[in-house]
């Protein structure tokens, strides 16, 4: 292989741009046996890479179950969910007994007030009576 174009496959790995097969490339190139002087201090870390290819892991990993903690957030929510409404409908209850018993004190008040002036009626219809006869009486 040319030199030169191991040279700038290997400026292209440092930059993480190589593809696959550029990478093969450097792979076949270190391991053998001539590669050029000043490239040798690859040659071990490519050797490296080939070695950890080849190993195996026979440690057992156990396993373990992932918590369902998304069926805990969603009780969670729907609890505050329910709870909110709750008391959302609390206050409108508790706002409609207010707005009640304010009416109930206008009403009373309009109440006290038109019974007052009731109360002047009844002596405007005596003035009227009142008046008609003596009316009456001074015409006859």
């Amino acid at each position: 292989m040319e030199l030169a174009n191991i040279e700038k496959l290997l400026e292209k790995y440092f930059e993480a741009t190589t593809t696959v097969q550029e990478e093969q490339e450097l792979q076949a190139y270190f391991s053998q046996d001539n590669v050029a002087p000043h490239l040798q201090e690859y040659q071990s870390m490519f050797q490296y890479f080939t070695d950890l290819k080849t190993e195996k892991s026979t440690r057992n990993v156990p396993l373990q179950p992932r918590k369902n903690y998304l069926k805990w957030i969603s009780v969670a929510a729907v609890f505050i969910l329910t709870t909110s409404l709750f008391i959302n409908e609390w206050n409108k209850q508790r706002k409609a007994e207010e707005t009640l018993a304010d009416f109930k004190m206008a009403m009373s008040l309009v109440s006290e007030n038109f019974n007052t002036g009731a109360s002047h009626i009844n002596y405007l219809t005596q003035f009227e009576e009142t008046k008609n006869k003596i009316f009456i009486t001074k015409n006859n």
